[in-house]
């Protein structure tokens, strides 16, 4: 009973230990020729995606049923980042598979043909390989293709479509899916985040909670937010303002419990209309805001 004691007084300290030797573990493949555009490689446990997309409500928090389409219309977003969309509605489903389609795809020439079949797109988000997720993927799919879209992030922008093309052979069940290399800019340096995959998959099926995770995955200290900008950030489209509180807080408290069962830190307290969340950094954030707290600040006039 003793020895069994101790074992479970160290789980803290063992698993501090995992995360650092995962934080640190060699990058899959190595970067290609300096003259081919690529992706910035990241670590397995994480996908990246833009700011912008995860500030707006480009991948929204949609409930199930019929989708809007939308035609060329500006769609909620934060200061600095501008989204036109046209095409169906997307959802954080459509999100998990555009981040697994990169995450293949960062090993290679951007721009490039991905070869990959539904068996490892569907591991790669966590997916059996089953006809009904087969069918779920391909009108995802269909949709990434179908969409249209102006982003305007920081100095850079990219008119075009989440997915260039992509084929498929029904035999094979091996597609073929292409990315526009103009995407690149939007992987720049700070205009990029690293999502925690395995929190993201503790809250699938929860478009809100997936959300609000990858929304404060981008701010490396969040700053208090009123309850309807979320909401409305999030694409939500629910006009009552108190079953929509009610919706925020269980969401909230999903994100907390995910976090927690993977040892990182988030918690949050909403005092009157604003929401306050309190977070750990990532390690590129902390670097970050290190950078920010040495840089000499210009006296005022």
């Amino acid at each position: 009973m003793k020895k069994l004691n101790e074992l479970l007084a160290r789980i803290p300290e063992m698993q501090a230990r995992a995360k650092q030797r995962a934080e640190r573990e060699p990058l899959p493949g190595k970067p290609l020729p300096k003259n081919v555009v690529q992706l910035p490689l990241w670590p397995e446990p994480v996908r990246a995606v833009p700011n912008g997309f995860l500030r707006s409500a480009l991948f929204g928090a949609i409930a199930k049923g019929k989708r809007r389409y939308i035609d060329g219309e500006q769609l909620a977003a934060l200061d600095g980042v501008e989204i036109r969309y046209t095409g169906q509605r997307l959802d954080q489903g459509d999100l998990d598979v555009w981040e697994s389609v990169l995450h293949a795809v960062r090993l290679q020439e951007l721009g490039s043909q991905c070869r990959v079949t539904s068996y490892a797109l569907l591991k790669l988000m966590g997916k059996t390989d089953t006809g009904k997720n087969r069918v779920t993927l391909n009108k995802r799919i269909t949709r990434l293709v179908a969409s249209a879209l102006t982003v305007k992030q920081g100095r850079y922008s990219y008119i075009g479509s989440l997915i260039a093309g992509a084929a498929k052979d029904e035999e094979t069940q091996e597609w073929v899916i292409e990315l526009d290399a103009k995407l690149r800019p939007l992987y720049a340096a700070d205009q990029f985040t690293q999502i925690e995959w395995a929190v993201r998959q503790e809250l699938d099926g929860q478009q809100l909670a997936q959300w609000l995770h990858g929304f404060y995955a981008t701010h490396a200290k969040p700053f208090p937010m009123k309850v309807e900008t979320l909401l409305n950030l999030s694409g939500g489209e629910n006009a009552d303002p108190y079953s929509g509180k009610q919706k925020l807080r269980k969401a909230l408290d999903a994100v907390v419990e995910a976090s927690a069962a993977h040892g990182e830190g988030f918690s949050y307290d909403i005092r009157g209309d604003l929401v306050h969340v309190e977070k750990r950094a990532s390690g590129p954030q902390r670097r970050h805001l290190a950078k920010k707290a040495t840089k000499p600040r210009k006296p005022r006039a």
